[in-house]
């Protein structure tokens, strides 16, 4: 029989790949991995100020909601900026000011935020998956109905403009959609390596992928090569399977720079 903790693990590898498909595929195309990395720190001062807040008692909120709104106001903060690496930048110093005050606030609860900084596939709960596999399926269904509009915002925004598609709303929709995809991805493998897991799939897919729809699609096949592996390897040795399926990713993607060239 197998045990519940390994079908969650299978589940979320599925979940990761979707939001790393998607999500990955759009930071490469429209060059702001960064805010994959300020996403993730700032996600880790939500959860923190969104566990003080509960301990406090002066308002209930799930830390993954805190985590997720933090994320999406840096993208935000981007999406607003003239220099969005900048804006990122800063917003990312901001955050981890923030997360080691909250942090030092909780003392007896920081446990909590180290799980969003650390991850592990296998020690999700059912809470966990049913909070990422909703999420991931509002990502995808926005995705499926605006995919045409952030494609054209991704690489003729000029062009999108001059055709009458609110550039600006839909450049916060989709950064906001990269910002909530680092969230998810998060709660599997971790703040340290969320960026390997969203952004080296994406990357490698884009490097031999002949068209764009065959980038998401060998993005999606790469996290979930990379996610099965690290599961399966950390059955034989006792390693995170987090660890293992970041550092497959990024071998793939080497190995797709080797080949091309």
């Amino acid at each position: 029989m197998v045990d519940v903790y390994i079908i969650r693990a299978v589940i979320a590898i599925f979940i990761l790949a979707i939001n790393a498909s998607i999500a990955g595929s759009f930071t490469i195309f429209k060059d702001i991995t960064f805010l994959v990395a300020g996403a993730a720190h700032a996600a880790l001062a939500g959860a923190a100020l969104a566990i003080a807040l509960s301990l406090f008692s002066i308002v209930s909120i799930d830390p993954m909601a805190g985590a997720i709104i933090f994320a999406v106001l840096i993208a935000i903060m981007a999406a607003n900026a003239k220099k969005t690496n900048v804006a990122i930048g800063i917003g990312f110093a901001a955050s981890m000011s923030l997360a080691v005050l909250f942090i030092s606030m909780i003392r007896e609860q920081a446990a909590r935020v180290w799980g969003l900084l650390f991850g592990d596939l296998l020690l999700l709960t059912d809470h966990d998956i049913i909070i990422m596999a909703t999420v991931t399926i509002f990502i995808l269904m926005l995705f499926i109905y605006f995919h045409r509009e952030f494609l054209f915002i991704s690489f003729d925004s000029e062009g999108a403009l001059a055709s009458g598609i609110n550039v600006r709303l839909f450049n916060y929709i989709l950064l906001s959609i990269i910002a909530i995809s680092t969230v998810i991805i998060m709660k599997g493998v971790g703040a340290i390596l969320v960026y390997a897991m969203l952004v080296a799939p994406a990357a490698a897919a884009n490097e031999v992928a002949k068209s764009v729809m065959q980038v998401f699609s060998y993005a999606a096949l790469i996290a979930l090569l990379a996610g099965f592996m690290g599961l399966a390897t950390s059955f034989y040795i006792k390693v995170s399977p987090g660890a293992i399926a970041s550092l497959l990713a990024t071998i793939i993607y080497f190995i797709s720079i080797a080949k091309k060239h």
